[in-house]
């Protein structure tokens, strides 16, 4: 890696009670632990949280739970219940993401928190908003998507709805109650008291599909699966030698129109430019096919690397379809420290890291914690037990 990781501390000294599992809720707290703030995950003691047991490896809980510590408690115990409330006293931050009703049902909801300590910012992901007809169903990544419109607006034109693979309804709702959750914060260094945050899945995928309500005002109809532009070319082009990724992608934009004259000049076709049949935006969507095929006719000859490079310096934007495999193996990224290898056990994965530089430099990460790490560590620092109380609650099966 370039220069030393530097951890940003923009959260120091905020103290997270992390009751979040699998990816949308964790996503959200990873960030927070990321900014520096000591996101202590609450997990039951046999098999830990759901994310942790529900697969054969530990590499889904190792993403979402970097730089986090672990503790264990029994919920279902009189005492681990209360251990969790002292602890919400001395916290700043509560989140959980458990089904609907589920925390209630612990005696952990917000009126009994927010109680405790009046300055709590209390942050919970559901999958449906607070009113909506399907209030109380579980959710998944997938289900946001297709329930938050993002399914209807990808895949091919004529054909059924795709699942877009980046996990907006997951990691997209936790990055954006990470946000609310330090504008709280910086809000409560004026009025003293916390704040309840409510993120719904299905909003969040909503808010990151805002474009397709761009389309539905300009046209009065739903929005249709079609590239957004509207301009040819423009779109997924075959490169050499036509692996199942070996494509590029590239555009031309109406807001510039010398896009489509660079590109002729590119691909060895000047004597198209100002040619009728494709001079204009709307000359080459009529003909869109045969403009396709005049583009794939060239990118055809190049890898996606030397098609990328040479539309891109041609003035064009243009990206090769690169996958994990291959991003791994771009040494840019781990000497820029946006890639980071980490041991969790006997287990190594490489990884994406936070992708904001902090004056040059990127935060560090540390593994996701062993189940329990720190738990003694953690009831010495937030309540003052010593180690012989924390082992007669081991004893008790409390933690």
């Amino acid at each position: 890696m370039d220069g030393n990781a530097v951890a940003p501390n923009c959260l120091a000294g905020i103290k997270v009670l992390d009751l979040t599992q699998f990816e949308a809720g964790t996503s959200c707290t990873e960030a927070l632990a990321w900014m520096g703030a000591e996101v202590v995950k609450v997990e039951p003691p046999k098999g830990g949280e759901a994310g942790r047991r529900g697969v054969a490896d530990p590499y889904y809980f190792m993403a979402y739970n970097a730089n986090k510590k672990s503790i264990t408690v029994n919920l279902k115990s009189e005492r681990g219940l209360e251990l969790v409330k002292d602890m919400a006293r001395k916290a700043d931050v509560f989140t959980e993401n458990f089904a609907p009703g589920a925390i209630e049902r612990l005696g952990l909801g917000y009126d009994v928190v927010s109680a405790l300590n009046p300055r709590i910012v209390y942050a919970q992901v559901k999958g449906f908003g607070v009113g909506s007809p399907y209030e109380n169903g579980l959710c998944f990544d997938p289900i946001a998507q297709a329930c938050g419109g993002a399914m209807s607006i990808t895949g091919e034109r004529d054909g059924k709805p795709v699942k877009p693979g980046p996990t907006i309804g997951d990691t997209g709702t936790g990055m954006l109650l990470a946000f609310s959750i330090v504008s709280a914060l910086y809000q409560r260094m004026q009025t003293e008291k916390g704040r309840r945050l409510q993120a719904a899945m299905q909003d969040s995928v909503m808010h990151y599909s805002r474009g397709m309500f761009i389309r539905q005002a300009q046209t009065g109809k739903a929005a249709l699966r079609q590239p957004i532009g509207g301009n040819a070319p423009h779109g997924i082009f075959p490169c050499k030698p036509g692996g199942p990724n070996d494509y590029v992608y590239l555009l031309t934009s109406r807001a510039n129109p010398e896009h489509w004259p660079r590109l002729l000049k590119l691909i060895g076709r000047e004597d198209l430019i100002g040619d009728p049949r494709y001079d204009t935006a709307a000359a080459r969507v009529e003909r869109e096919a045969e403009v396709d095929e005049l583009i794939s006719d060239w990118t055809r000859r190049h890898t996606k690397q030397e098609a990328m490079a040479l539309i891109s310096g041609a003035g064009v934007p243009a990206g090769a379809v690169f996958d994990s495999m291959e991003l791994t193996g771009e040494p840019s990224f781990a000497k820029r420290g946006i890639l980071q290898t980490v041991r969790h056990g006997d287990w190594q994965m490489t990884m994406p890291t936070w992708p904001v530089r902090f004056d040059g430099a990127p935060p560090p990460i540390n593994p996701a914690p062993q189940l329990g790490e720190h738990t003694t560590e953690v009831f010495a620092d937030w309540l003052g037990l010593g180690p012989t109380e924390v082992e007669k609650l081991r004893e008790q099966e409390i933690v």
